[in-house]
C-alpha cells in the first residue's frame, strides 16, 4: 500500500514543534516535485530562533476551482511511549495498524494524499490540485498564519475559491464546523525576598481577587444560553484557568504570578466581548494583561452543495461538528472548507499513537476519488 510506504518514511522525522521542521519539509517538497507539482517554500524563524518551513505544491492548469488539501508536518512531544515493539520514531506495522508518533496526527493523512496524487500522475489535470503542509500547527497555528499572510500559492487558492479539505483525523466523516479559541496571560508582579524577612511582596496574593472574579464570570457564562451553541458537544466555551508563580523554593516570596485563561469559541459566540470583560477585570486589579493566542471557529453551512457532495462521496448521512481546532481557523477566506481525514482523533497525541491500515486504504481511495472528480474530470 503506497500510503503505508509514504508513512513509513514520514514517521522517522522527529518533527516535534519545538525543533526545526526543515528536514521533513525537504522530504515533502521532493515528493511533490516527483509527482509533478510546482512548489513554494515559505521559511520563517520562530521565537526560539529555529527555522520553520511551510511547503505548498500545485499541479494543474490555471483554470477551474480544483481541490486544496491542507496538513501539518509538526507533531507533539513524546514524554512517554508505551508501545513495546518499537519506539515513537520507528514505524511498526502490525496486522491492522501502523504505530509511531504522527501516524494519526497527521502524517498518515498526508501519506494518503500523496498516494492519491501519485495514482493520478498518468492522467491530464484539468483543474488544479494543491497540497499544503504547514509548520507549528500544534503550538498555535503559526505556520498557517504565516501562509495566510505571505503565500502567493494560498492567494491563488483563495482567488479561485478551491474546494478545501483540512486532513485532520475524523475517521473520514465530514466535519463542517469546529471551535476556535482565545488564550490570555494575566501577570501579577511582586517583590522577591527571603520569606523570613517579611520584606517581599507576594504576587500570588495580588492575583487572588482576579482569580475569584474570573471564576465567578466562568460559572455565570457556563449557565448562560447566550454563551452556548447547541450545535457543538459540549455546547459551552469550557473556560480553563491555570496558575503558576514559577518560584523555585518554599522560602522565597513569589515575585511573579501568572494566570492563563483559555476558552473555546463557536460561530455564535462574541469572543472579543468576552476577552474585553476578562481584560477589564485584570486591569481593575492592577494586573498586566496580554493575548497569547486567538483562533477563529470554522463553519461551512451543512446544507451547502459542497457538504452534500462530500456526504455522497463518503457515503454518510450527516456532517458533524467537533470541539477541537485546526489550521482551518486561519483559512476562513475559503467558502467551501471542511475537516476530513483518516484516523481517529482519540489516537492523536497518545503514547502508543497508531492509525489503522483500513483508514489508510480508505483515506487514499477517498482522496483519489475527489481528485478524479474535481481535478481530472471536473464538471
Amino acid at each position: 500500500m503506497r500510503s503505508v510506504d509514504y508513512l513509513n518514511e514520514l514517521i522517522p522525522f522527529p518533527s516535534v514543534s519545538s525543533t526545526s521542521n526543515v528536514e521533513v519539509s525537504r522530504w515533502v517538497e521532493q515528493r511533490l516535485r516527483e509527482l509533478g507539482f510546482q512548489t513554494e517554500w515559505l521559511e520563517y524563524t520562530d521565537a526560539a530562533g529555529l527555522t520553520k518551513v511551510c511547503v505548498l505544491g500545485r499541479r494543474g492548469p490555471d483554470t477551474g476551482r480544483g481541490l486544496a488539501y491542507f496538513c501539518h508536518t509538526d507533531v507533539v512531544p513524546v514524554d512517554s511511549w508505551s508501545f513495546p515493539d518499537s519506539g515513537p520514531w520507528q514505524p511498526r506495522q502490525t496486522a491492522d495498524r501502523v504505530y509511531g508518533r504522527g501516524s494519526c496526527d497527521m502524517k498518515g493523512s498526508l501519506a494518503c494524499m500523496l498516494a492519491a496524487a501519485e495514482s493520478a500522475t498518468a492522467q491530464p489535470v484539468k483543474a488544479p490540485m494543491y497540497i499544503v503542509a504547514t509548520a507549528d500547527e500544534e503550538i498555535g497555528l503559526i505556520g498557517a498564519r504565516y501562509i495566510a499572510a505571505n503565500s502567493t500559492t494560498y492567494r491563488d487558492i483563495v482567488q479561485r475559491q478551491c474546494r478545501a479539505i483540512i486532513g485532520e483525523p475524523t475517521l473520514l466523516k465530514v466535519v463542517h464546523a469546529h471551535k476556535g479559541g482565545r488564550a490570555m496571560k494575566i501577570t501579577s508582579h511582586g517583590v522577591a525576598a527571603h520569606s523570613s524577612t517579611g520584606k517581599g511582596v507576594n504576587a500570588n496574593v495580588a492575583m487572588i481577587p482576579f482569580l475569584s472574579d474570573v471564576r465567578e464570570l466562568s460559572l455565570k457564562i457556563e449557565g448562560d444560553a447566550e454563551w452556548q451553541d447547541d450545535r457543538f458537544e459540549p455546547p459551552t466555551i469550557n473556560m480553563n484557568i491555570g496558575i503558576n508563580d514559577h518560584t523555585g523554593a518554599l522560602n522565597i516570596t513569589p515575585a511573579q504570578s501568572v494566570c492563563t485563561v483559555y476558552f473555546r469559541t463557536m460561530p455564535s459566540i462574541d469572543a472579543p466581548a468576552l476577552v474585553d470583560r476578562i481584560q477589564s477585570v485584570a486591569e481593575q486589579h492592577g494586573l498586566e494583561f496580554g493575548m497569547m493566542f486567538q483562533g477563529e471557529s470554522l463553519f461551512t453551512d451543512p446544507r451547502s452543495a459542497y457538504v452534500a457532495e462530500l456526504l455522497d462521496q463518503t457515503n454518510t448521512d450527516t456532517s458533524q461538528t467537533v470541539a477541537y481546532g485546526t489550521d482551518g481557523s486561519c483559512f476562513t477566506e475559503l467558502e467551501d472548507i471542511v475537516v476530513l481525514g483518516p484516523g481517529d482523533i482519540r489516537q492523536a497525541h497518545t503514547d502508543d499513537e497508531w492509525i489503522s491500515l483500513q483508514q489508510l486504504q480508505q483515506g487514499t481511495e477517498l482522496y483519489a476519488r475527489l481528485i478524479q472528480r474535481w481535478c481530472l474530470s471536473p464538471s
